[in-house]
């Protein structure tokens, strides 16, 4: 069997959801096996969803509400027992990867993380990650029993399958967790930054906090996703759900632009597998012009008004 964590987030399915429910319904075709979706808490989103991107059965464990690693990974690996899965797929979210360490210990499995493609063959599993800060691409073997397979949020896309009337079944389970909660922070932002198709980014160019209405109505235009760079979260002119890059949120968009932003090395870690990137910034020598696909020289208070103003004429 194939197992994929169904995650959920403010009880709703997104589009990262359905990528690593269809990534996992298209691995158990290969093998010739059957896709169990597990579904943790109370869920806004109609469970049938997931057997229209691939899933046969759908296990949702109720009693276990709020997100906590040790809780999750003990009842996956136990379904994973329960089944005898060769296969665990996990998004390579916050929560996903809090997981992936936990179940390899409590399976004593394999783990492969950073994910960008299905397997290229299943006896081993053989298959490719990013590295070296999505600079590099590892051939990765797994001669385990289960392995446990990390993807990479927007980089595998979905694909159209026979939708598949599914067996649901609802399991009531008492949390085991040990973990202590604090104080949580909701993403901010119309479009989540893990699944966006297009972000608008920018940095301490901005100059304070006061001067974002600009970054924000240019995504709004595009409908896409804010973010910012690091040192612009470090000092709090923008939520930590914002950053972008080596130790933020590695992101894979369509579209990314990058405004008063100078393109440090672990700025770019988290954003190189954006498909097109575009730079505006008034220091030719910024460091991001290198990696951009397009640039713009200029003062981003000018050139973003009239970015927008563009857009919105084109759009009408």
């Amino acid at each position: 069997m194939v197992i994929i964590y169904a995650e959920t987030w403010n009880k709703k399915f997104k589009k990262t959801t359905f990528e690593a429910v269809n990534y996992g319904a298209r691995c158990s075709k290969e093998i010739g096996t059957e896709a169990i979706a597990v579904v943790f808490g109370e869920c806004d989103s109609h469970l049938a969803d997931l057997g229209n991107h691939g899933a046969d059965r759908i296990i949702h464990i109720q009693g276990i509400e709020q997100f906590e690693p040790f809780s999750f990974a003990t009842v996956l690996s136990d379904i994973a027992k329960e089944f005898n899965g060769k296969l665990i797929i996990v998004n390579g979210t916050a929560n996903g990867k809090s997981l992936i360490g936990v179940m390899s210990s409590l399976l004593s499995s394999s783990a492969i993380s950073n994910v960008t493609e299905l397997p290229v063959n299943y006896e081993p599993i053989n298959v490719h990650r990013s590295a070296f800060s999505s600079k590099g691409i590892e051939k990765c073997s797994s001669k385990s029993n289960c392995t446990i397979l990390g993807i990479v949020p927007n980089s595998i896309g979905i694909i159209s399958l026979e939708d598949i009337e599914s067996i649901i079944e609802v399991r009531n389970i008492i949390s085991k967790g040990k973990t202590i909660f604090g104080e949580s922070q909701n993403e901010s932002g119309n479009v989540p930054l893990p699944e966006a198709e297009r972000v608008v980014s920018a940095g301490r160019g901005m100059k304070g906090p006061e001067n974002w209405g600009i970054i924000t109505e240019l995504a709004e235009v595009l409908n896409a996703g804010t973010a910012c760079s690091k040192p612009v979260s470090d000092i709090g002119w923008r939520p930590h759900s914002e950053h972008v890059g080596q130790t933020g949120i590695q992101i894979n968009p369509q579209l990314y632009i990058a405004i008063g932003i100078s393109g440090a090395i672990q700025h770019l870690a988290g954003v190189s597998r954006s498909k097109t990137i575009v730079v505006i910034n008034n220091d030719p020598e910024a460091p991001f012009f290198k990696a951009a696909d397009y640039g713009i020289i200029g003062d981003a208070f000018d050139v973003v008004p009239r970015l927008t103003e563009a857009i919105k004429s084109f759009q009408k």
